[in-house]
Protein backbone atom coordinates (compact mmCIF):
# COMPACT_ATOMS: atom_id res chain seq x y z
CA UNK A 1 0.00 0.00 0.00
CA UNK A 2 1.85 3.82 -0.95
CA UNK A 3 0.62 5.26 2.11
CA UNK A 4 1.36 8.43 0.32
CA UNK A 5 -1.43 8.08 -1.98
CA UNK A 6 -4.08 5.76 -0.44
CA UNK A 7 -7.82 7.16 -0.47
CA UNK A 8 -8.76 6.89 3.31
CA UNK A 9 -11.32 3.83 2.46
CA UNK A 10 -8.76 1.82 0.77
CA UNK A 11 -6.27 2.24 3.64
CA UNK A 12 -9.48 1.55 5.85
CA UNK A 13 -10.07 -1.13 4.76
CA UNK A 14 -6.46 -2.68 4.17
CA UNK A 15 -6.09 -2.16 8.26
CA UNK A 16 -5.82 -5.71 9.84
CA UNK A 17 -4.76 -6.81 13.29
CA UNK A 18 -4.63 -4.69 15.91
CA UNK A 19 -4.79 -0.92 15.24
CA UNK A 20 -3.41 1.92 17.33
CA UNK A 21 -4.62 5.50 17.02
CA UNK A 22 -3.50 8.32 18.75
CA UNK A 23 -5.13 11.28 19.73
CA UNK A 24 -3.11 14.83 19.62
CA UNK A 25 -3.30 18.35 20.12
CA UNK A 26 -0.67 19.17 17.41
CA UNK A 27 -0.72 16.46 14.68
CA UNK A 28 2.61 17.99 13.13
CA UNK A 29 4.05 18.58 16.55
CA UNK A 30 3.58 15.06 17.32
CA UNK A 31 4.76 13.57 14.24
CA UNK A 32 8.10 15.63 14.36
CA UNK A 33 8.13 14.48 17.97
CA UNK A 34 8.41 10.77 17.03
CA UNK A 35 10.22 11.24 13.66
CA UNK A 36 13.15 12.97 15.37
CA UNK A 37 13.56 11.10 19.03
CA UNK A 38 12.66 7.49 17.13
CA UNK A 39 13.43 7.66 13.43
CA UNK A 40 9.70 6.93 12.31
CA UNK A 41 8.20 8.00 9.18
CA UNK A 42 4.86 10.20 8.78
CA UNK A 43 2.83 9.53 5.71
CA UNK A 44 -0.05 12.28 4.59
CA UNK A 45 1.08 14.61 7.41
CA UNK A 46 -1.74 17.42 7.51
CA UNK A 47 -2.85 19.55 10.43
CA UNK A 48 -5.33 16.97 11.75
CA UNK A 49 -3.79 13.31 10.02
CA UNK A 50 -0.63 11.53 9.87
CA UNK A 51 0.07 7.51 9.05
CA UNK A 52 2.98 6.97 10.67
CA UNK A 53 5.21 3.94 10.09
CA UNK A 54 8.05 2.05 12.35
CA UNK A 55 9.39 -0.92 11.38
CA UNK A 56 6.66 -2.29 9.54
CA UNK A 57 3.74 -1.38 11.74
CA UNK A 58 1.28 1.34 10.97
CA UNK A 59 -0.67 3.47 13.07
CA UNK A 60 -2.30 7.05 12.78
CA UNK A 61 -2.40 10.38 14.72
CA UNK A 62 -5.31 12.60 14.75
CA UNK A 63 -6.02 15.95 16.20
CA UNK A 64 -9.33 16.24 18.44
CA UNK A 65 -10.87 18.27 16.07
CA UNK A 66 -10.96 15.11 13.91
CA UNK A 67 -12.60 13.29 16.62
CA UNK A 68 -15.74 15.83 17.42
CA UNK A 69 -18.40 13.13 17.64
CA UNK A 70 -16.61 10.59 18.78
CA UNK A 71 -17.22 9.74 22.49
CA UNK A 72 -13.79 10.03 23.36
CA UNK A 73 -13.34 13.25 23.18
CA UNK A 74 -15.09 14.63 26.33
CA UNK A 75 -12.42 12.41 28.26
CA UNK A 76 -9.77 13.92 26.97
CA UNK A 77 -7.83 15.94 29.33
CA UNK A 78 -7.19 19.78 28.33
CA UNK A 79 -4.11 20.16 30.09
CA UNK A 80 -1.33 16.71 31.33
CA UNK A 81 -0.71 13.56 30.16
CA UNK A 82 -3.22 11.68 28.14
CA UNK A 83 -1.29 7.96 27.52
CA UNK A 84 -2.02 7.39 31.31
CA UNK A 85 -1.89 3.54 31.89
CA UNK A 86 -0.58 2.80 28.46
CA UNK A 87 3.53 2.01 27.27
CA UNK A 88 3.80 2.15 23.67
CA UNK A 89 6.92 0.22 22.91
CA UNK A 90 9.68 0.58 20.13
CA UNK A 91 11.18 -3.10 20.56
CA UNK A 92 14.23 -2.01 17.60
CA UNK A 93 14.79 1.41 19.05
CA UNK A 94 17.70 2.07 20.65
CA UNK A 95 16.90 3.43 24.05
CA UNK A 96 20.66 5.59 25.21
CA UNK A 97 19.95 7.23 21.37
CA UNK A 98 16.13 7.48 22.01
CA UNK A 99 17.04 9.43 25.13
CA UNK A 100 19.42 11.62 24.11
CA UNK A 101 17.22 13.11 21.22
CA UNK A 102 14.64 13.16 23.77
CA UNK A 103 16.70 15.45 26.24
CA UNK A 104 17.00 17.66 23.29
CA UNK A 105 13.07 17.69 22.18
CA UNK A 106 10.69 20.54 23.67
CA UNK A 107 8.41 19.23 25.66
CA UNK A 108 9.45 15.25 26.30
CA UNK A 109 10.37 14.07 29.26
CA UNK A 110 12.79 11.05 29.92
CA UNK A 111 10.46 9.68 32.59
CA UNK A 112 12.75 6.72 33.45
CA UNK A 113 16.86 6.73 32.00
CA UNK A 114 17.87 4.07 29.81
CA UNK A 115 18.51 0.56 31.98
CA UNK A 116 19.35 -3.09 31.53
CA UNK A 117 16.25 -4.89 33.24
CA UNK A 118 15.80 -8.79 33.94
CA UNK A 119 13.54 -9.35 31.59
CA UNK A 120 16.04 -9.42 28.56
CA UNK A 121 15.70 -5.87 27.36
CA UNK A 122 17.61 -2.43 27.26
CA UNK A 123 15.05 0.14 27.80
CA UNK A 124 13.59 3.50 28.95
CA UNK A 125 10.58 5.46 29.75
CA UNK A 126 9.58 8.77 27.30
CA UNK A 127 6.70 11.24 28.13
CA UNK A 128 6.23 12.89 24.60
CA UNK A 129 5.03 16.42 24.79
CA UNK A 130 1.21 15.16 24.78
CA UNK A 131 2.00 12.09 27.72
CA UNK A 132 2.04 8.93 26.00
CA UNK A 133 4.63 6.89 27.49
CA UNK A 134 6.86 5.52 24.74
CA UNK A 135 9.80 3.16 25.73
CA UNK A 136 12.28 2.23 23.01
CA UNK A 137 14.23 -1.44 23.64
CA UNK A 138 16.94 -3.50 22.64
CA UNK A 139 17.86 -7.00 23.43
CA UNK A 140 20.18 -7.12 25.83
Amino acid sequence: MDYETVSAGNFGRGLTGLGLNLIVRDVRAEAAFLTAVFGMTAHRLSRDFAIMTYEGAVFQLHSDGTFGAHPLLGLLPEAGARGAGIEIRLYETDPDAAAARAEAAEGAIVLQAPADKPHGLRECVILCPNGYAWVPSRRL
